[in-house]
């Protein structure tokens, strides 16, 4: 292998690994988390379907999220009045007070970057990003 993508996996690597090293003290997993902040910023019902989507995760795995959150009870569900086999999701006020109380410190790392690199630098990061996540979401 080429010494320079080794040092790149590395340096991926290490990101990844700083990022997950700073996850707030929450009681959920980040992988719920995101369910809740997704759920949270919509203006519309949410359904399974929405949450697989924009996750890009298998509907199972949506499944078990949502069937731990709503045992923890942070979100509940509601037949959807479309399809009676269907549910929709809605957040509870523990689910919202945790999203609100943990927003700032869930999202500290990335002020920290942008902070830090500068506007120019924190917008070409963000678009390289964007750009990697499209070339391997193509390929997946």
């Amino acid at each position: 292998m080429e010494q320079d993508l080794i040092q790149s996996m590395d340096t991926i690597g290490m990101f990844c690994r700083l990022r997950v090293n700073m996850k707030p003290n929450i009681p959920i997993r980040p992988s719920e988390m995101g369910v809740l902040i997704f759920a949270q910023k919509q203006n519309t019902e949410v359904t399974p379907r929405m949450i697989s989507q924009f996750l890009r995760i298998s509907k199972p795995s949506v499944t078990s999220l949502v069937n731990s959150l709503v045992n923890q009870g942070y979100l509940s569900k509601k037949p959807s009045k479309v399809d009676q086999r269907s549910y929709v999701l809605t957040m509870t006020k523990s689910g919202n007070q945790l999203v609100e109380s943990t927003f700032e410190e869930y999202y500290k790392s990335i002020a920290l970057l942008k902070e830090n690199m500068g506007e120019h630098e924190f917008r070409t990061f963000i678009e390289l990003m964007q750009k990697a996540n499209s070339i391997l979401e193509e390929n997946v």
